[in-house]
C-alpha cells in the first residue's frame, strides 16, 4: 500500500499541496470571508459536545496523521500562488474495495473558474494511478448547485440519493452520491476535463464556467 504522501500536484494555475500549520492565518481569513457562502454545506456534530473547537494547528496535525497513515490526503488548493480553498481525499480504504471520497470547498471570489474541477481531476488521477484505488465518490447536497456542476463537468456517475446521509448545519440532510471507477476514465480524469473544457470553448481555468 502506497500512501502517495506528501505530494504536490499542478496543472496550469492550480496547485494541490499538503495543508500546513503555517497556512493558518490565510486559511482562517478565507473561511471568515466566506462564512455565508460555505455555512449551508458545512458538516456539523449531532451530539452538541461542549468544549472548544480544535485550533487550526490541531486540525492540521490530525489530518497530517491520517495522511501518514494512508487514510486521507488533506490538500490546500492554490490558484496563481494564493490559497483559495481545500480538497480532502478521505475514507481511503484498500483491500477488496479500494475506494475513497473527495470533498472540497473554494472561495466565492474565485468560484466558477474551473479551479475545483481541475483540483478534483488532479486528485482523482493521483488516487487511481499512484494509490491504486478503484473507486472515487463525491457526496453532494441536492441543493448545492455549484458542486453539482463540478461532477457534471468531470463525468461522475449519479448513483442516487442517500437519505439523511450527513449532519449539515444542525440537521440530517439528503445527499446525492456521484462516483467513478478507474475503468471509466482510462485516459485519466485530468485529460477528460481538458477535453471537455476545450469542447466547451475554454482555454484554461480562468475562462471556464
Amino acid at each position: 500500500m502506497a500512501t502517495g504522501w506528501p505530494v504536490t500536484l499542478t496543472d496550469g494555475d492550480v496547485r494541490l499541496r499538503p495543508l500546513r500549520r503555517r497556512d493558518g492565518r490565510a486559511w482562517l481569513a478565507l473561511r471568515a470571508a466566506n462564512t455565508e457562502w460555505l455555512d449551508p454545506w458545512e458538516a456539523s456534530s449531532p451530539a452538541n459536545v461542549p468544549g472548544p473547537l480544535p485550533t487550526f494547528g490541531e486540525f492540521v496535525r490530525a489530518m497530517s496523521a491520517q495522511a501518514r497513515g494512508g487514510s486521507a490526503l488533506p490538500f490546500a488548493v492554490d490558484y496563481r500562488g494564493e490559497l483559495v480553498g481545500q480538497l480532502t481525499v478521505s475514507s481511503i480504504v484498500y483491500g477488496s474495495l479500494r475506494s475513497a471520497a473527495i470533498g472540497y470547498w473554494v472561495s466565492q471570489r474565485v468560484a466558477g473558474r474551473g479551479i475545483i474541477p481541475t483540483a478534483t481531476a488532479l486528485a482523482g488521477d493521483h488516487c487511481f494511478r499512484v494509490l491504486g484505488l478503484h473507486r472515487l465518490e463525491i457526496n453532494i447536497r441536492t441543493e448545492n448547485a455549484p458542486s453539482l456542476r463540478v461532477v457534471t463537468k468531470l463525468g461522475f456517475r449519479d448513483e442516487g440519493v442517500r437519505e439523511r446521509y450527513l449532519h449539515i448545519a444542525g440537521q440530517w440532510c439528503d445527499h446525492r452520491t456521484f462516483a467513478l471507477t478507474a475503468e471509466e476514465v482510462p485516459e485519466g480524469l485530468l485529460a477528460r476535463w481538458h477535453a471537455t473544457n476545450a469542447a466547451r470553448g475554454g482555454s484554461g481555468v480562468a475562462r471556464t464556467e
